[in-house]
């Protein structure tokens, strides 16, 4: 297998930024890591994963749409996108890459949501397995391998070096574009550091998790549960779960005044507000409980009934770790289990 030397990461990383953006997760100065554009003498985290996920680089919090001119009765409709450059991601984790294949079933399929195309396009994601699992994962869950990561190009590291391995063309492009900088080594101590991640993912407080009891065929079960009272009862309905989740995609439209012409919008909703899917008749979701119950009856029921059994979560724990009154999908997948 293709590798680098710990020590030489950052000559990699200045290849790569000669020849396109590079971003990598990197720490802010209260300890959070976060993606920015790299420079010289910017340092990869160690930490798990980022505050948000990578799901910015293709599905932004905020973007431009369209504009409008307006003089008298004449209106000028301005195409106002510009073709993306070409961009790496390096670091992301296993749960992150899957939420990629989760946005795609969203975005493009008919009609192709060519914003977001245009970034898929033009984004090389470099994906970085696990080697120490927190407590508040769970993406085995869900089907997925965080010593076997998605992503165009697959890496891991054993403390000593960096393996890569390309899963698609866009993948093997980026390996060509520094491959004066690898070499082939075998991957003994590797193997040893995958299993050692294996062993600490089966004795995490939620290796045990399962959906055997969610899925497409649950609708009139859990919609109708007397559960979601009490499960909904505590929500501040603040949304943070929604805005740190790598696969939340709801968007609202907006235009703006600008003095000049008017600026159309898109920006990330939340089912969690109160003016979440609100049309000019009213709100079809009047109360917190069914706001609360639309978010997990979709990320459990409604996602997997419509996407041939795939869940809408990807088990990264964000959600376990930043809700301010501590309430998460494990919570409501276990209480609505309960008989």
């Amino acid at each position: 297998m293709l590798r680098i030397a710990v020590d030489k990461l950052y000559d990699l990383f200045a290849a790569v930024s000669a020849k396109n953006t590079l971003y990598i997760p990197t720490n802010r100065e209260d300890g959070e890591a976060e993606y920015k554009k790299y420079e010289p003498g910017m340092k990869l985290t160690y930490n798990l994963n980022t505050l948000r996920s990578a799901k910015d680089f293709f599905f932004p919090q905020t973007e431009d749409l369209v504009e409008f001119k307006m003089d008298g009765k004449n209106i000028e409709v301005k195409d106002i996108r510009k073709e993306s450059e070409d961009f790496v991601i390096f670091g992301v984790r296993p749960c992150d890459a899957r939420s990629f294949t989760i946005l795609d079933k969203v975005y493009l399929v008919d009609p192709v949501d060519s914003y977001y195309k245009n970034r898929r396009d033009h984004g090389t994601v470099v994906s970085l397995a696990c080697t120490r699992p927190a407590e508040t994962c769970f993406c085995q869950t869900f089907g997925i391998d965080p010593t076997a990561p998605e992503g165009d190009c697959a890496c891991w590291s054993d403390g000593r070096y960096y393996y890569f391995k390309a899963n698609t063309e866009k993948g093997t492009a980026f390996l060509d574009s520094i491959t004066s900088l690898l070499e082939d080594g075998d991957t003994a101590e590797l193997d040893k550091a995958i299993e050692r991640t294996k062993t600490i993912m089966s004795k995490l407080p939620l290796a045990r998790l399962s959906t055997e009891n969610f899925g497409g065929d649950k609708l009139n079960e859990y919609f109708n549960s007397d559960k979601w009272a009490e499960l909904s009862e505590s929500c501040l309905g603040c949304g943070t779960c929604t805005f740190v989740c790598p696969t939340c995609q709801c968007y609202d439209i907006k235009d703006f005044n600008t003095g000049n012409g008017i600026k159309r919008y898109r920006c990330w909703d939340s089912c969690m507000y109160s003016d979440f899917t609100k049309m000019a008749h009213g709100n079809p979701r009047l109360t917190q409980l069914e706001r609360f119950r639309q978010r997990f009856m979709h990320k459990l029921v409604y996602f997997p009934a419509n996407n041939n059994g795939e869940f809408g979560c990807v088990g990264c724990g964000r959600c376990l770790s930043k809700c301010p009154i501590s309430m998460n999908i494990v919570k409501v997948m276990k209480a609505l289990e309960e008989k």
